[in-house]
């Protein structure tokens, strides 16, 4: 079983230190240290306790990125990086198949943006105190049943 947490030792310029990371990818530092803390991306130590990430590790910011841009929760993308053989750096192909698996989802997130989109003047948010005129998730005041203040938003 490979281990992909353990790197070899680097060829000059293979590896990047967390600066430079940040820096080509547009990361904060702050960003990557969370992020290995969540085990999203893996570093190596150095002997002076320094960062260095392999340069794939850009491609595979890019992926978390563009993930969390289109509203894939975290753990959602860490089971799929998690899925990756080896874990590896995803693919073009890994991508087509992820994007494809969270299409559903998305889909059904561009519905609902959509709709609050055109129901926005009407709307001041989920769990609106229970108005009687929100159309959206509380159509004839149905929720003032249940009490007062927000209902949706409670728990």
């Amino acid at each position: 079983m490979t281990d992909h947490h353990a790197h070899p030792r680097p060829y000059p310029g293979q590896e990047l230190s967390v600066g430079e990371v940040a820096e080509r990818s547009g990361v904060a530092v702050s960003a990557l240290h969370f992020y290995e803390r969540e085990g999203l991306i893996h570093s190596r130590r150095t002997p002076g306790n320094q960062r260095r990430f392999r340069r794939e590790v850009l491609r595979r910011l890019s992926f978390i990125r563009i993930a969390q841009r289109v509203g894939i929760p975290l753990a959602e993308i860490r089971s799929a990086l998690d899925s990756l053989p080896d874990g590896r750096t995803p693919t073009r192909q890994d991508w087509e198949t992820l994007s494809a698996q969270w299409r559903a989802e998305l889909d059904d997130r561009i519905r609902r943006l959509q709709q609050l989109r055109d129901d926005f003047t009407g709307c001041i948010g989920c769990g609106c105190l229970s108005l009687d005129r929100c159309g959206l998730v509380n159509p004839h005041d149905r929720l003032s049943a249940e009490g007062p203040g927000p209902r949706r938003l409670v728990g």
